[in-house]
């Protein structure tokens, strides 16, 4: 608490609202992903209609309380991804901001938040961790040491034991139940994630990261659909809650 005191007011409530406003964008990267249109064009609009959206329709959380969830134009319900996202990013940047201060690694670790929640937005709604953000993500984490006040060992092999784990458990499950439990895209984001933490914490981020999602896995089984044990949980987005935990208080 003394620390989030000392820190300039200024840079708290920029990283909130740089955070809010990145939320808005990486919404737009989670839905036009999932529908296949690109990410520059067309403008802001309304996916049931096609409306424009105005710069007051725009504005993080605040247009979603405005316009009661509803688009001005179709009245359709606007999902609850948009303020949900907008929202998680302007508390993570600020938490981050608190963490670390004004520097390179709270614009490092920005990165990387934005790799996360749009990661993890995906694979709630398509069961899918994208290449084109676990492969770069994985790069800029191995050579994150050289901005990042941690040591390149640590990073090196908690990259290599991340993705060697989760990939054991793949294989082992796959031959022992014949069913591909553990998707290949975990492995893939395990690269970023161990080296993020590290081989020290990487026990602890694993850990943190399974005891959410069996929380979660509770709900998910309580669906009419629900399939019992073969029931599809998406892991990715409580992978990335334990690093994001273990990075901030680890």
């Amino acid at each position: 608490m003394d620390a989030l005191i000392q820190l300039p007011f200024f840079f708290l409530l920029l990283a909130l609202i740089v955070g809010l406003a990145l939320g808005s964008f990486y919404n737009v990267c989670v839905h036009r992903y999932l529908t296949g249109q690109s990410v520059i064009r067309p403008g802001s609009h309304c996916p049931a209609c096609g409306h424009v959206l105005s710069w007051w329709e725009n504005i993080p959380v605040l247009s979603y309380i405005v316009l009661r969830a509803r688009c001005r134009s179709c009245k359709k319900a606007i999902h609850w991804r948009y303020p949900a996202l907008e929202l998680l990013s302007g508390v993570l940047a600020l938490l981050f901001a608190w963490k670390f201060g004004p520097g390179l690694p709270w614009l490092v670790y920005m990165i990387f938040l934005g790799i996360f929640l749009v990661a993890s937005f995906i694979d709630l709604e398509a069961y899918i961790l994208p290449d084109i953000l676990t492969y770069p993500a994985a790069v800029l984490a191995l050579i994150s040491p050289i901005i990042l006040p941690v040591d390149w060992g640590e990073t090196l092999w908690g990259s290599l034991a991340g993705a060697g784990v989760f990939l054991a458990l793949q294989q082992v499950y796959l031959r022992w139940r014949k069913l591909d439990a553990l998707g290949t895209g975990d492995i893939k984001l395990m690269l970023t994630l161990g080296a993020l933490v590290g081989l020290s914490m990487l026990p602890l981020m694993i850990l943190v990261s399974a005891l959410s999602a069996l929380l979660v896995a509770l709900v998910y089984l309580r669906r009419a659909s629900a399939q019992g044990l073969r029931t599809a949980i998406p892991f990715g987005p409580f992978l990335c809650l334990g690093c994001v935990l273990v990075l901030l208080w680890g």
